[in-house]
């Protein structure tokens, strides 16, 4: 829908309503996905003498547009419901957070409580303490001395995360890539995050589930992954093998946050830096 108001175009998105989606995994790792979606005010015909004064630069803050399909709905099994809880747990140990909430939404309510309380370099290494922390360490350095980089390594990756970490992440598949010259099945890709959906918030995206994803997995697997999210579809690929650009040359750092961020509107935050 489109609205204009003395010489100036004001669009406005919504999202319908709806979903699906339901996938079965076991324990934790990664961290990270919302939905959004708004109406801005479209102008009452009676005012049409008035002059209406409009913000250009603050409009231009969170100008992300969002996915047209609608939200997921997830039915989480009792074991999912169990990882899910359990990453919450440990961000909210690592972090010194509390919050009384239950399944996705507790560790959606961790996430974004850490974004209000700490700065960005602080929110990064506080989500790899909380991985680390959710890992027994000889799991860790097994799979690091077990499995060396390899094309293998990088498959085993993929069809893992796939197969493990849809309660996390939402549904994904293994999707082939060119790797030195030969194709590999190293990536996968999240058809709507569901870390995203749920946060609405590109900053908690970027600061609390790509760069300490990254980080933490290479870091402790020595599996370099460089993760690209699509903003306006809530999509994203994991490319495993990949080392992930320096963040002042990341794309995903340069994108606005969605116009319903909770970040931006309640505390008028610039929670994507």
């Amino acid at each position: 829908m489109e609205t204009k108001l003395t010489g100036l175009r004001i669009s406005s998105w919504v999202q319908p309503a709806g979903g699906q989606a339901r996938h079965s995994s076991p324990v934790v790792a990664v961290l990270i996905r919302p939905s959004s979606s708004e109406n801005i005010g479209a102008a009452d015909k009676r005012n049409n003498n008035r002059s209406i004064a409009v913000k250009p630069a603050a409009a231009a803050a969170v100008t992300t547009t969002t996915s047209p399909s609608p939200p997921a709905e997830y039915h989480d099994s009792w074991l999912e419901e169990a990882a899910i809880n359990y990453l919450s747990r440990h961000v909210q140990e690592a972090t010194g957070t509390r919050n009384e909430k239950k399944g996705y939404e507790s560790l959606v309510q961790a996430t974004r409580d850490v974004t209000r309380k700490f700065e960005v370099r602080q929110q990064h290494h506080l989500v790899v303490q909380a991985l680390a922390n959710a890992i027994p360490s000889p799991i860790l350095h097994l799979i690091r001395t077990v499995l060396p980089n390899s094309k293998f390594k990088r498959e085993y990756f993929a069809a893992f995360t796939t197969v493990f970490f849809a309660w996390l992440v939402g549904p994904c598949e293994v999707r082939e890539s060119e790797f030195n010259g030969s194709k590999e099945k190293n990536v996968v890709h999240i058809k709507k995050c569901r870390f995203l959906e749920q946060s609405n918030c590109v900053g908690m995206c970027t600061n609390l589930c790509k760069v300490p994803s990254q980080t933490f997995i290479n870091g402790s697997f020595g599996m370099p992954v460089n993760m690209v999210p699509n903003f306006d579809d809530m999509s994203c690929e994991m490319i495993f093998g990949q080392e992930p650009p320096e963040l002042t040359e990341d794309p995903a750092f340069k994108q606005p946050c969605y116009k319903l961020c909770k970040i931006n509107r309640s505390h008028k935050d610039n929670c994507t830096s």
